[in-house]
């Protein structure tokens, strides 16, 4: 049970190192598109960003909220070492086939996938004996907001675009220009840290979890996410540094999409993108609710290219964009409950 749990450890660690990598177009792609910074020099801020976040959630927050919502997407009694291994596997299968082929999927929406598809492989249905293995109190919150994140995020972004149109319509282009280029490092800032602060915390709900049913099943202690956090506060930073560490690997194949695919950027319209972005991420962590980065600024940056007008939002790479972000679940899950019956028959 040992070497499963160390297993399980190791790779939410690789998971998050991933999830850093593929994500990291998302706190970039629009400072490098408008070449406020270098490729090199934006990764190195937006990983020093995500890291950073680890003392807001801890200080500030005063709670690891998002990572108690991912530890309770199954209910205690259908979770096992063998689901959270196979959840993880599948995360991780289906996040290095997006990035490879440049899809902005979401690594949320592939951990709830293969969670929740390893769980029913185990239970083998939807309920056991009247019991609900899916906790729909905390998933249905997280599914809904696959497309409320990016909504609100356009609104958003919609919103601050035109502000700051009214405000500047009397500027200087040059200048203003100029003064946007360097507000982008502090609206880029901002986003990597709600980035940091929201996906490092989704691995901490996987590896609560397991070290939850391993206390419980070797020890008879039965333990809450935060007596978890306060026992075991190495996993919390090592999750976030974790993600620090991917970012700095980058991901150039979706800073190309989301950088240049979906709408041109100018720096005006990246402070917007990346400040709507950031507002909508923190509000989300203060609710306890995962959320995608990845679909979040997606809405900011066609949320700012639909100010110009629609016809300026690639509306064809966005609706394929729409069918990743939908088929992720699914996929995930099938995937998770392959690898279950897999591991099922070794273990």
């Amino acid at each position: 049970m040992l070497t499963l749990l160390i297993l399980i450890i190791v790779l939410a660690f690789i998971f998050d190192y991933i999830n850093g990598f593929h994500d990291a177009a998302n706190s970039i792609a629009t400072i490098v598109s408008t070449k406020v910074l270098t490729p090199f020099q934006a990764v190195l801020w937006a990983a020093f960003f995500n890291f950073t976040a680890f003392f807001i959630s801890k200080y500030i927050f005063k709670e690891f909220g998002i990572g108690n919502t991912v530890a309770k997407w199954v209910h205690g009694e259908f979770i096992t070492l063998e689901v959270l291994l196979a959840g993880i596997i599948a995360a991780i299968v289906w996040n290095l086939i997006t990035w490879w082929f440049g899809i902005p999927s979401s690594s949320s929406h592939t951990l709830m996938g293969g969670f929740v598809g390893a769980a029913l492989a185990h239970a083998g249905g939807l309920s056991q004996h009247g019991v609900d293995v899916i906790n729909y109190a905390k998933v249905i919150p997280t599914f809904l907001f696959i497309f409320l994140a990016p909504l609100i995020g356009m609104v958003i972004a919609f919103v601050i675009t035109i502000l700051i149109v009214h405000l500047c319509k009397r500027s200087n282009p040059y200048k203003a220009e100029n003064w946007f280029k360097r507000l982008q490092l502090l609206s880029s800032a901002a986003f990597s840290l709600g980035h940091g602060g929201n996906d490092a915390q989704k691995v901490m709900g996987i590896i609560g979890a397991a070290m939850i049913f391993y206390v419980k099943q070797t020890k008879g202690v039965t333990m809450n996410f935060n007596e978890f956090v306060a026992a075991y506060g190495w996993v919390p930073f090592c999750s976030f540094l974790a993600i620090g560490l991917g970012t700095m690997s980058g991901g150039w194949k979706i800073v190309k999409t989301m950088g240049t695919r979906i709408t041109k950027v100018t720096p005006l319209e990246g402070v917007a993108a990346e400040t709507a972005g950031a507002i909508t991420l923190f509000l989300t962590e203060h609710f306890k609710i995962p959320v995608s980065t990845t679909h979040t600024i997606t809405g900011s940056i066609i949320g700012v290219g639909a100010t110009k007008r629609l016809s300026a939002v690639r509306w064809g790479v966005t609706v394929n964009l729409l069918w990743a972000w939908i088929l992720t679940i699914p996929i995930s899950a099938f995937i998770a409950g392959i690898v279950y019956y897999i591991i099922k028959l070794f273990v």
